[in-house]
C-alpha cells in the first residue's frame, strides 16, 4: 500500500502588530498596543491637532477592531461554531498604551498643557459616552462600566429599628 500524501496547508504569519496579513484584522493573542508604538521615549505632541489626530486613530482602532468571541451552538443535532463580534470598550488606559505614554503624563497634560486641555476633555468625554452608551444598550457589561464610570445606586438602610414617618405636605396655591 502506497503511503498517503499529506497536503501541507500554509500557516498564516502574523506581522509585528498581530494582524492577519490577508484580512488586516487583529487576531487573538495580538499585541495591538504596538500598533502605534514610537521608536523613542514618550511622543511629544507639539500641537493639539497632533494629539487629536493620534487620539482619533485610537478611537478608530477600537471601532474597527471589535473583540471576537467563539461560540458553540447546538441546533437540530448539529454543533456549529461561530465567531461573534463584541463591542470593545474605549478606555483611558488603552488610549495611553496606544499613544505610548503613561497615564501620569496624560493626567499632567490636563494642567500643565492648557493648549491640549480642550482635546483631553473632548477625548475623555467621548470615551465616557461610548462606555455609557454601550452599557445602556447591553453591549458592554453594565456592572463593570458603572463601577468604571463611578456610577452607583446609593441606598441608605437604617439597621437601628427606628422608623422615620416624616410627612411632607404641600400647599396648593389657587
Amino acid at each position: 500500500m502506497a503511503p498517503q500524501k499529506i497536503e501541507k496547508k500554509p500557516v498564516k504569519v502574523k506581522d509585528v502588530e498581530g494582524k492577519d496579513p490577508e484580512t488586516g484584522k487583529f487576531v487573538s493573542g495580538n499585541r495591538w498596543w504596538l500598533a502605534r508604538a514610537t521608536s523613542g521615549p514618550n511622543p511629544k505632541f507639539k500641537t493639539s491637532g497632533e494629539l487629536l489626530g493620534a487620539c482619533l486613530e485610537y478611537l478608530a482602532y477600537v471601532q474597527d477592531n471589535p473583540l471576537l468571541e467563539e461560540k458553540v451552538f447546538h441546533t437540530n443535532g448539529l454543533i456549529t461554531k461561530a465567531t461573534v463580534t463584541k463591542m470593545r470598550a474605549m478606555t483611558l488606559d488603552g488610549l495611553c498604551l496606544f499613544l505610548d505614554i503613561s497615564f501620569q503624563t496624560w493626567d499632567s497634560w490636563r494642567t500643565s498643557r492648557p493648549d491640549l486641555s480642550d482635546v483631553i476633555t473632548r477625548i475623555e468625554r467621548t470615551i465616557r459616552d461610548q462606555k455609557f452608551s454601550g452599557a445602556a444598550a447591553d453591549l458592554l457589561n453594565p456592572l463593570i462600566i458603572a463601577r468604571d464610570l463611578g456610577l452607583r445606586d446609593k441606598q441608605d438602610v437604617d439597621h437601628t429599628g427606628q422608623l422615620d414617618l416624616t410627612v411632607i405636605t404641600r400647599k396648593i396655591v389657587k
